[in-house]
């Protein structure tokens, strides 16, 4: 339960705004076939499953030939390659690199959908007034995408004990990697583990429906809030 609520919250805190920046940075972007190759490089990842993410990061983290400790081995800030699969306090900062990197390009789309509908002539009032284009971003970009953020930011909320499961498992080598037990055993994939391996599908089944509970319980409480402090929510 608590690496589940570490997780998520990170995920939440440091994922989640990742896509709103990107759609700001690209809005921003005049010529259209620069504009055009970074969103293709950045929608890509999320077509690749996470067996090949995973591979990906044990070959840029191995500790024979991976390319991260031999780079810092020739800057020379550290004397030997680091083992970063195997040590926990790694772990999350890996985690969060690699959803970050696979996911941030395709959240983005709904954002950049969000600014295209936006009235130009907001901006135009905006320049007119003497706004540059950091001052039209956060006066006139961002006001109008936040219904759309918060609804998102809603289910996010609502999806909080959802700390992941493909991406945890297929990093932690199929939960075959015991040093890192005790930071990556979420309930996602103690749900996997005990319902499928151990074969205990009841107690599994009970895991999952309280996940499920406790999640709608959050839902629900989100969506009031941002009903009572914003005016913009779910129903």
């Amino acid at each position: 339960m608590r690496n589940t609520i570490i997780i998520s919250t990170l995920k939440l805190v440091l994922i989640f705004p990742a896509p709103i920046m990107l759609a700001l940075l690209l809005n921003e972007i005049r010529h259209n076939g620069f504009k055009r190759f970074i969103q293709t490089a950045t929608y890509l990842p999320h077509f690749i499953s996470w067996v090949i993410v995973s591979g990906l990061v044990f070959s840029l983290l191995s500790v024979e030939s991976g390319s991260l400790n031999y780079l810092l081995e020739k800057l020379g800030i550290i004397d030997k390659p680091i083992n970063w699969l195997s040590m926990p306090e790694y772990f999350y900062s890996i985690l969060l690199s690699a959803s970050m990197w696979k996911e941030i390009g395709f959240s983005s789309i709904v954002y950049l959908a969000a600014i295209a509908g936006i009235n130009p002539s907001l901006y135009e009032a905006a320049e007119i007034d003497g706004a540059g284009r950091i001052r039209k971003m956060f006066s006139v970009t961002l006001p109008c995408i936040a219904p759309v953020v918060i609804i998102f930011l809603i289910l996010s909320i609502g999806n909080l004990l959802s700390a992941g499961f493909e991406d945890i498992l297929t990093l932690t080598n199929n939960g075959k990697n015991g040093t890192l037990t005790n930071v990556a055993e979420v309930l996602d994939t103690y749900v996997y583990r005990v319902g499928l391996s151990e074969q205990r599908y009841s107690f599994a089944t009970a895991v999952g429906l309280f996940k499920s509970i406790i999640n709608i319980v959050l839902l629900v409480a989100a969506n009031t809030i941002a009903k009572r402090v914003g005016g913009n929510s779910l129903w």
